[in-house]
């Protein structure tokens, strides 16, 4: 068998000179650029967007939201709270960001140099029977705040209806560490986290038992948490991931004789 033909230097130069590195890329006109942090304003910017609020005509009607905490007062949030339009939800991700809300451009009906802190509790849906700009308020991809007329009372006035504000995410402060409310039956665990401080959102949730490592959980529903593993008679330990990347571990926070329909507190996020 005859050796390989040796190259020349003038064909080893060419071949160096038109060939790819192997680790670059280059993306074609048609094809998008990665989106990085800087591309977009800090989330905790003010931003325009535009508020409605809604009057509890039953006290029943104020319990509950696509959140998951369950009767609104007795969680501590009262009425300090706010829905958000499918532009803002994050499928419930928000669920537990704290936002500072004040009203913007029509003097007429705005409270001036007021504002008011509330928290992501709900989801206002899309109503596709209007237009965005024509009755569906939390249509994509309209920025829409839904408050209780409690809250929207303290930075306007009611008769203004549909109004321009701005809003900026803030740190939440909570008193008291982290809840956790165990919810589910036999081997199927349901988790509702609480009173999380900081970004107040939570990304991830690990879960485990004294006989068990740790166990990734999924997100339900806004911030309850979900795992299939039988865990009863194990003291329980929680490991929590905040949006911006801040985990906390709580060792050992539900005793080993806990029972469903129990609430127990762990460590706390930095506020």
């Amino acid at each position: 068998m005859s050796p390989p033909p040796t190259l020349t230097p003038v064909l080893l130069l060419l071949l160096l000179l038109f060939t790819p590195p192997l680790l670059s890329h280059s993306p074609s006109s048609s094809s998008s650029s990665a989106v990085t942090f800087t591309d977009s304003p800090s989330i905790y910017e003010w931003q325009s967007a535009r508020a409605t609020y809604y009057a509890a005509s039953d006290p029943r009607d104020a319990v509950g939201g696509a959140c998951g905490y369950g009767d609104l007062t007795k969680a501590g949030f009262g009425m300090a709270t706010v829905g958000l339009s499918e532009a803002l939800f994050e499928r419930g991700q928000i669920c537990g960001a704290c936002f500072e809300v004040r009203c913007v451009e029509d003097m007429r009906w705005c409270i001036p140099g007021t504002s008011i802190i509330l928290t992501a509790t709900n989801f206002c849906a899309p109503n596709y029977g209007f237009t965005a700009e024509g009755g569906g308020h939390c249509n994509p991809p309209n920025k829409h705040l839904v408050l209780p007329i409690e809250a929207f009372e303290k930075i306007a006035i009611w008769k203004a209806g549909n109004m321009p504000v701005q809003y900026r995410r803030i740190k939440c402060r909570k008193e008291g560490g982290v809840r956790f409310t165990i919810d589910g039956s036999s081997i199927f665990i349901s988790v509702l986290i609480s009173n999380v401080a900081g970004t107040g959102d939570i990304t991830a949730v690990k879960i485990k038992g004294s006989r068990t490592g740790w166990l990734p959980m999924g997100r339900n529903w806004g911030q309850n948490w979900h795992i299939n593993a039988d865990l009863k008679n194990q003291p329980l330990s929680f490991e929590v991931t905040s949006s911006d990347g801040q985990t906390v571990t709580s060792y050992n926070v539900a005793p080993k004789n806990w029972n469903f329909g129990q609430t127990f507190d762990g460590k706390q996020f930095e506020s």
